[in-house]
């Protein structure tokens, strides 16, 4: 599982050499962060997972912990695109939903592994759902939907694998139907309805608009071929016409230059990195990280 997941890594680290252009600023930060994480990695496998078990008041202090780094980016946190997400030290950027994903899964791992038997009673998923609804609301006001639906898909999985009821499942499919039809008619601005609409139509959407970025993701995929344009030779990635090549469509740069043979191999190792997961959460005899290996 640890070589899938540095292959993945090194193959994302040569994706962002290969856009970089003239300034290697991106790429030296995520070779800096890959080898801080590879350090964390070690040093973490000798941790007992079972203290994050049976120690609640640890988990409770992170989980607070990211409550209180969200309430601060309203305060403390530059505005970029009119979106306040990240805290800014110097050059590099911090993004605590990515720390509080890991803290919530690991607070719903815990809260339903000693729950399981009970998942029948509804008032467990009324519990947890205000455990992300706190959070979930500091994101959403950012405004940052796109996150609010992540931490949503994590509380949904953790409560499928749990065991939770067709009809409580029912009705929160019926709730969350609701949800989206008041907050779409009252809640959400223009600009979030359109990057909706264009995802799920995207063909009806503006191609110089709010359809551009797709259109060019969906040309750069296409002229990769087989083979792909090759390493800095992509014309969508290195002419600037691929929005965001290192980020949001990192994907559609690394099919761009590897072709489809590059994204069979990219496909291949992130189905290795499943497959080990799924295999530790089915060989593990306890239900905590049974939860916590599925969902993550």
């Amino acid at each position: 599982m640890a070589g899938s997941a540095l292959l993945l890594s090194l193959f994302g680290l040569v994706s962002i050499y290969s856009s970089s252009g003239s300034s290697f600023l991106n790429f030296q930060k995520q070779a800096l962060f890959l080898f801080l994480g590879f350090l964390l990695m070690v040093l973490l496998s000798f941790f007992d997972w079972r203290t994050l078990k049976e120690d609640p008041y640890l988990i409770l202090f992170f989980y607070f912990l990211c409550l209180v780094l969200l309430a601060g980016l309203f305060f403390l946190a530059p505005e970029i695109r009119s979106v306040k997400s990240w805290y800014k030290i110097g050059s590099y950027s911090f993004d605590p939903i990515e720390l509080l994903k890991i803290v919530l899964i690991v607070l719903l791992a815990k809260y339903f592994s000693m729950r399981h038997i009970e998942m029948y009673r509804i008032r467990h998923i009324i519990i947890s759902g205000f455990y992300l609804f706190f959070p979930a609301a500091l994101v959403f006001f950012q405004p940052n939907l796109g996150s609010v639906l992540v931490l949503a898909s994590i509380w949904l999985g953790i409560l499928m694998i749990s065991g939770i009821k067709l009809r409580h499942f029912l009705i929160l499919v019926i709730l969350g139907m609701v949800l989206l039809a008041l907050g779409w008619s009252t809640i959400l601005k223009d600009y979030q309805k359109a990057r909706i609409l264009s995802f799920i139509e995207p063909q009806m959407s503006d191609p110089l608009k709010i359809g551009w970025n797709q259109r060019q993701a969906a040309i750069a995929i296409g002229s990769g071929g087989l083979m792909g344009q090759g390493i800095g030779r992509g014309s969508q990635t290195q002419y600037g016409f691929l929005p965001e090549p290192q980020t949001d469509f990192v994907f559609a740069a690394i099919a761009e230059e590897t072709g489809l043979a590059g994204v069979a191999v990219l496909f291949i190792l992130f189905l290795i990195l499943i497959w080990r997961i799924v295999k530790l959460a089915l060989q593990s005899r306890s239900n905590f990280t049974r939860i916590f290996s599925s969902v993550m």
